[in-house]
């Protein structure tokens, strides 16, 4: 068992700590990707989006059986890729909802692997891939999923000058593990390192992490090329700054939402997710729904229990005002602190 820890260790909280590593200053700064110019019109592809500055995302598809009820775009988390939602998207394809997830810059096969490209262009190629695949089905209503990762780079298009158009958002473990959350050395660790040695790399071996009871899913996430194993230093810096932003505009995300979180999450802690949910406009949290499973990890749309989110999320967006089956708590708050 303790190899595969090892291996899988990538999270957060990982990399994080291992920048505890830092050296001696050397008076480099953090590498940012950004788009180019525009050069083009954003266009679909059935295997890719095309964005503004030529940029392909490779795109991956769950189609419905027939006319589908509802589309779903969904964004993966942290040094993942598109087909991190095959296994629910292979289940919403057969109950009428279609979903797709492209790979996000830096990501998978897009483009820049393993860098940066920052916040602002996540968000606008969110923008862009919902007006893209929503054209494709006029009349349909459209969500966005954001897992970890992809649920910050939710949260900031939502609450941003370009607001994607949807008819909800679903935030699964969002990554709002901003620095006023974490300690001190947590803090300074990174700072050191991003501004001394970005171009390191880091696994996070050794640190007792557990991502997901799903042990067969982990080990095939070790053997996928697409899934970086090592990190750079700058990259984590970069997704620091985007989970500092997604926590600040949790304060004004007043979008119909469904927000799923396991308290077993060892990846993004309590303390940041109670944070951001007690944040939120006190107007919002009508129309948003809070499901907090009491034995669900990270990665709970492939933990072993996965289905019971998968139905979650379908009830929801069936209808977003009825009780969902796995509910047990108040729908407008976080639990009651134990």
């Amino acid at each position: 068992m303790e190899p595969l820890r090892r291996r899988h260790r990538i999270g957060l909280n990982a990399a994080i700590m291992a920048c505890l590593a830092g050296v001696s200053l050397m008076g480099c700064t953090p590498t940012l990707m950004p788009p180019g110019p525009a050069v083009t019109q954003p266009a679909f592809a059935p295997e890719s989006l095309t964005m503004p500055d030529g940029a392909r995302l490779p795109l991956h598809v769950w189609s419905s059986q027939g006319a589908p009820k509802a589309v779903i775009v969904a964004l993966h988390g942290f040094n993942d890729y598109g087909t991190f939602i095959k296994a629910a998207g292979a289940y919403w394809s057969e109950r009428g909802i279609t979903t797709y997830a492209y790979d996000q810059r830096g990501f998978g096969d897009a483009p820049n692997r393993g860098l940066w490209a920052g916040s602002l262009a996540m968000a606008e190629d969110l923008a862009s891939a919902a007006r893209l695949i929503g054209a494709r089905h006029p009349g349909v209503p459209l969500f966005v999923l954001g897992d970890s990762m992809g649920g910050a780079v939710a949260l900031t298009a939502m609450t941003g000058p370009n607001r994607p158009r949807t008819d909800g958002v679903i935030l699964i473990a969002p990554a709002v593990w901003g620095r006023s959350t974490m300690p001190f050395y947590q803090r300074w660790a990174l700072w050191v390192s991003a501004h001394t040695v970005p171009a390191m790399t880091v696994t996070g071996r050794g640190l007792k992490i557990t991502p997901s009871d799903n042990i067969e899913m982990l080990r095939a996430l070790g053997r996928d090329p697409k899934v970086i194993k090592e990190t750079r230093i700058d990259t984590i810096w970069g997704l620091t700054n985007l989970m500092d932003e997604a926590l600040d505009v949790s304060a004004h995300f007043d979008a119909t939402a469904l927000i799923l979180y396991g308290a077993r999450d060892e990846i993004i802690p309590e303390k940041p997710m109670r944070a951001m949910l007690d944040r939120r406009p006190p107007a919002a949290k009508d129309c948003q729904t809070v499901i907090w499973y009491d034995d669900a990890y990270h990665m709970l749309v492939r933990d072993l229990a996965a289905e019971r989110a998968w139905n979650d999320i379908l009830v929801w967006i069936d209808a977003r005002r009825a009780a969902l089956p796995s509910q047990t708590h108040e729908v407008r708050s976080a639990p009651t602190r134990r």
